[in-house]
C-alpha cells in the first residue's frame, strides 16, 4: 500500500493515528487489508501537500467531504482561496528578498565587501534598513 501510493510505511502509519485512513481490515494473520480508495486518499493528502496545505487543514477538509451526504463540500472554495492568498502573499515576500539579493550581488560587484559597513552608509545599495523598517510597521504577526 504505501510503495503504490509513494509514500513510506511510517507515513502511513502515521496517517492511520490522525485518522486521515480509516483503521483498515485485518487478516487472519494479522496484516492490514487496504482497499483501493486508501490508495486515492493517500495519493489525494500528497497533492494537497504540493499545494501547500497543512495535514490539519487536510483533516478538516477530509472531514467536511465525509458530512456532504451528496452535497457539495462547504468552504472548499473559501479555503483554497485563502492558501491562493497565502501564496500570493510568499511569492510577494519571495519577489522582496530576491531585489535584495539582486541588489548585494550588485553591491559585491561594485566592491562592497563589508555589508556592515556599507549598510551604514547612505548609498548603500542594499535595501537593509528598509526591510527592517516594513517589518516593524507591518505590526503583530497574526
Amino acid at each position: 500500500m504505501a510503495e503504490a501510493a509513494g509514500v513510506n510505511v511510517q507515513t502511513l502509519r502515521y496517517y492511520e493515528q490522525r485518522g486521515l485512513l480509516p483503521e483498515p481490515e485485518r487478516s487472519l494473520g494479522g496484516h492490514r487489508l487496504y482497499g483501493g480508495e486508501s490508495v486515492t486518499v493517500l495519493r489525494v493528502i500528497k497533492a494537497a501537500q504540493r499545494l501547500g496545505f497543512t495535514l490539519d487543514e487536510f483533516a478538516e477538509l477530509l472531514e467536511a467531504g465525509r458530512h456532504r451526504h451528496g452535497r457539495p463540500i462547504a468552504g472548499l472554495q473559501e479555503r483554497a482561496a485563502a492558501k491562493l492568498a497565502e501564496v500570493d502573499a510568499k511569492i510577494a515576500d519571495l519577489t522582496t528578498i530576491r531585489t535584495a539579493l539582486v541588489a548585494a550581488v550588485e553591491a559585491v560587484e561594485a566592491g562592497c565587501d563589508d555589508l556592515t559597513v556599507c549598510a551604514e552608509s547612505a548609498c548603500c545599495p542594499i535595501p537593509f534598513t528598509d526591510l527592517a523598517e516594513e517589518k516593524r510597521h507591518a505590526g503583530p504577526c497574526c
